[in-house]
């Protein structure tokens, strides 16, 4: 099919509807969303051992749940990028509208590029949903009193920095695993959360289950790619915070994730992960939630490379973090990815070249078919690759530091960039980089200075 095709053949997507319901076992949520003749109904399931606020509101949970279930719809959006979104499920405001309709484009925005699909803003969605009544439930939180922290744990060094900065608050943080039920053995997430001394009365779990026919249609020919994973991530993570009386979300999302991909364009992969997107959400959840419950990154304020500085004071989980989009369902670097080249080139000036090898079971730097790869984390003419990478300025300036830190003969990538890039009167402002663009309480700024 020709992209206009879909679009045509595909012109409304619906979210017909959802039913949560609840039993000894705890809460199960099912999902039906239909794309002309395809219907898709995938599931949340929350173990009640991951519920440890029992009081709660239940049509406040139903209707976080709907709320949940209209960012997850873009899994199967996607498939057609139909412009009408129709919403029987629920009510929605011009405003909440207006949320998700910006949240979808700018969080599709690689996606679009990829798929070389060049729509305006405005031809983009219609989203169609029934005006709320003008008697609005009310959801009674006086008696909500959340206190502690629910910190999301992807395995990474970003969010090993945030666990090992909230070790003082020990007793009162709870982990999140997000869909651990897929690759529920020897996950990076669960192996960092347990080195930090946390054992399973503080993990909770949030699993959804995708339907496997939206992989079958992709087979097909319809559309694929990038979703803004980190804004799922975001709605999951209030709806456990509320299920365990949690008040803050501490997010592991840095500086360096408001850089786009493309010059001169709004293009992010990490837009999910924005200061702008942190900003929407916080308020978009003040307004229709509750404003008990509040949403920010703990690293905000500093960028990739102080995190690695961070990072390393912490080296036993140098051989089991990992976060490497290809490898994930082995819980391994692929050593051959965009994403395992940057953290390679970050830890290169730190860490002994040998561990690093055995840690990406190759010498990334010295792999010669990662050229290309490589000149578009270094080169600003370039589009930065699709991943989750700090800036330029940051990665140029760890390349800086290895080549004039690496004794006897340069491998490959490094000796390209001493002839094409290295420039040693360059100077980069990355070691003492502050953001003061964040939404961090004193306290947690605090907790992450003394790190």
């Amino acid at each position: 099919m020709q992209d206009t095709d879909l679009r045509t053949k595909y012109p409304e997507f619906i979210y017909e509807s959802y039913q949560v319901d609840r039993d000894a076992e705890g809460i199960h949520v099912k999902y039906v969303y239909k794309l002309g003749e395809h219907t898709f109904e995938p599931t949340v399931n929350i173990s009640v051992s991951d519920i440890r606020f029992f009081d709660f509101n239940i049509p406040f949970i139903e209707y976080l749940f709907f709320n949940f279930g209209i960012i997850n719809a873009i899994n199967y959006y996607k498939l057609s990028c139909a412009p009408k979104f129709t919403i029987k499920a629920g009510p929605l405001d011009d405003k909440q509208k207006e949320f998700f309709k910006k949240l979808f484009y700018n969080g599709l925005g690689e996606f679009m590029y990829v798929n070389q699909l060049n729509i305006p803003y405005d031809d983009f969605m219609e989203i169609e949903a029934e005006e709320p009544s003008e008697e609005q439930p009310d959801y009674e939180f006086e008696d909500f009193h959340p206190s502690g922290n629910l910190i999301p744990v992807g395995g990474g060094k970003d969010s090993v920095v945030t666990l090992e900065a909230l070790q003082s608050m020990h007793a009162d943080n709870l982990c999140l695993q997000y869909n651990r039920d897929i690759y529920p053995e020897n996950t990076a997430a669960h192996n960092c959360i347990r080195l930090a001394n946390y054992s399973t009365d503080y993990i909770a779990d949030f699993n959804l289950t995708l339907d496997k026919r939206m992989l079958e249609l992709n087979k097909q020919g319809f559309y694929n790619g990038h979703i803004p994973f980190s804004s799922c991530l975001a709605f999951a993570a209030y709806i456990m915070a509320y299920l365990n009386g949690k008040e803050y979300i501490v997010l592991s999302n840095e500086a360096s994730a408001n850089e786009g991909n493309i010059a001169g364009t709004n293009i992010n992969h990490q837009y999910s992960k924005s200061f702008e997107f942190e900003n929407d959400f916080q308020n978009y959840c003040n307004e229709y939630f509750t404003p008990k419950i509040k949403y920010f990154s703990l690293l905000r304020c500093i960028n990739e490379y102080i995190i690695v500085q961070k990072f390393l004071k912490f080296p036993r989980y140098l051989d089991i973090f990992r976060s490497c989009n290809v490898g994930t369902k082995e819980n391994k670097w692929c050593g051959h990815c965009a994403k395992c080249l940057y953290v390679f080139i970050m830890l290169y000036p730190f860490v002994p070249l040998e561990h690093l090898i055995l840690i990406f079971n190759n010498n990334m730097l010295n792999d010669q078919s990662l050229l290309e790869t490589f000149i578009g984390l270094v080169n600003p003419d370039t589009t930065k690759p699709f991943e989750c990478v700090g800036t330029r300025e940051e990665i140029n300036y760890s390349l800086k530091l290895a080549v004039e830190n690496t004794t006897g003969t340069l491998p490959a990538l490094l000796q390209y960039y001493k002839n094409n890039f290295y420039n040693p009167q360059q100077v980069y402002n990355v070691e003492n980089y502050y953001n003061p663009q964040h939404n961090i309480p004193e306290a947690y700024l605090n907790m992450l200075a003394k790190l």
